[in-house]
């Protein structure tokens, strides 16, 4: 029990240090230090520094679930549940008690040109995301809350477009307006696709 405690508590502490400083930020002497550990007991639980980097985007991944996609799956099926969706989606990372950005988002751009089973794994977390909002999308679109002729993967390409610019200019660029206009763009998305929504 103790052990699995341990392990928690590493995950935690890695989890706030990849969501400041990213992939290569994280490293197993900095990580032994934050969670009052010596590398010795830490190898206990992670044999290697890619091993870490694996847990840690799955730990990233199950926060995400528990903030954005079980309160999302509560409301009804269709467009309402997609606009939860977006809407817890949008600054989750912070809601969800991380001092950085989203580790998965960032971690697209830190290794958009590296090889190897981390980026591998991003990539399938990334294309898991995506085919859920594909299956919410198509969900509204055959409830009638959007067009049926909906391109359902046009739609999730750019919803992850506005996703990644708000993540930029609320994380990089810090403009205080970041929400509000990922909320408006998200709005247009919509009303190009068919929703009625309150003007």
């Amino acid at each position: 029990m103790k052990s699995q405690a341990t392990r928690v508590s590493l995950l935690h502490h890695g989890l706030n240090v990849l969501s400041v400083y990213g992939l290569s930020g994280v490293t197993l002497g900095r990580l032994a230090e934050a969670a009052r550990l010596s590398k010795s007991g830490l190898f206990a639980h992670f044999r290697s520094k890619e091993q870490l980097e694996l847990a840690l985007l799955d730990e990233a991944a199950r926060l995400a679930h528990t903030h954005v996609v079980e309160p999302a799956m509560e409301a009804p099926a269709g467009l309402p549940r997609l606009r939860v969706l977006v809407e817890r989606w949008l600054g989750w990372a912070s809601r969800a008690g991380l001092p950085g950005g989203c580790p998965v988002a960032a971690a697209l751009f830190e290794l958009d040109d590296r090889e190897g089973e981390v980026r591998d794994h991003v990539a399938a977390l990334e294309q898991e995301w995506r085919a859920l909002l594909r299956s919410l999308t198509a969900s509204a679109a055959a409830l009638g809350h959007l067009r049926p002729e909906t391109d359902v993967d046009q739609f999730v390409w750019d919803l992850c477009g506005i996703y990644l610019s708000h993540h930029a200019s609320a994380r990089f660029l810090r403009d205080p307006a970041a929400e509000t206009r990922a909320r408006h763009a998200f709005d247009a998305l919509l009303r190009r696709a068919g929703a009625a929504l309150p003007s």
